[in-house]
């Protein structure tokens, strides 16, 4: 992954633990990096690690540290760093959700080496969508749960987001369900 991944991650633990517990997260991670570059890749056991350290020095489930950060990725970082690309995706959370599997495809531009998820829609109806996510990577359905969480705070939008099916389960992606008011 992309230091601006690790270096989100860095930012979430350090505004909502204190820069102590920054130390005390890289230490347990035995990540030997004194700061991120966020235009270079990175091994993605770095991040994986400093999940798991966050997980254990917060005493968060591994779980609820990977949503953190999924609704931190969207309101901080992707506000801070692509936010054109955002308001492009958009006027309402339906019209962001449609429109996600596009926006890999504008981020590769920015980051050529990386190895984007890839999302696509389907059972759209006025009040959900379904996502789909397909991903290289494991364990990150979590991540994913809180991005979908972050573009609802985006968008002022009260949803809940359902597991349809997981890789966990057998199958070969994950499927959310996203609910909302209309």
């Amino acid at each position: 992954m992309y230091g601006i991944v690790n270096k989100a991650i860095e930012d979430l633990v350090k505004e909502n633990f204190g820069e102590e517990k920054w130390d005390a997260i890289k230490e347990r991670s035995g990540v030997d990096i004194d700061f991120f570059l966020s235009n270079e890749p990175y091994d993605d056991s770095v991040t994986y690690k400093l999940a798991q350290a966050a997980a254990e020095e917060t005493g968060m489930t591994l779980e609820s540290v990977l949503m953190a950060f999924g609704e931190w990725w969207v309101l901080r970082t992707s506000r801070e760093k692509y936010g054109s690309l955002l308001q492009a995706g958009g006027s309402t959370m339906p019209q962001f959700l449609r429109n996600l599997p596009v926006f890999h495809n504008r981020i590769v531009l920015i980051y050529p080496k990386l190895t984007p998820p890839d999302f696509s829609t389907s059972n759209e109806t006025e009040t959900s969508i379904d996502i789909h996510y397909k991903s290289a990577r494991e364990g990150l359905q979590p991540f994913v749960r809180g991005l979908l969480f972050g573009i609802a705070k985006l968008y002022e939008q009260q949803v809940t987001v359902e597991l349809l099916q997981s890789r966990t389960t057998g199958a070969s992606h994950e499927i959310f369900r996203v609910q909302w008011i209309s």
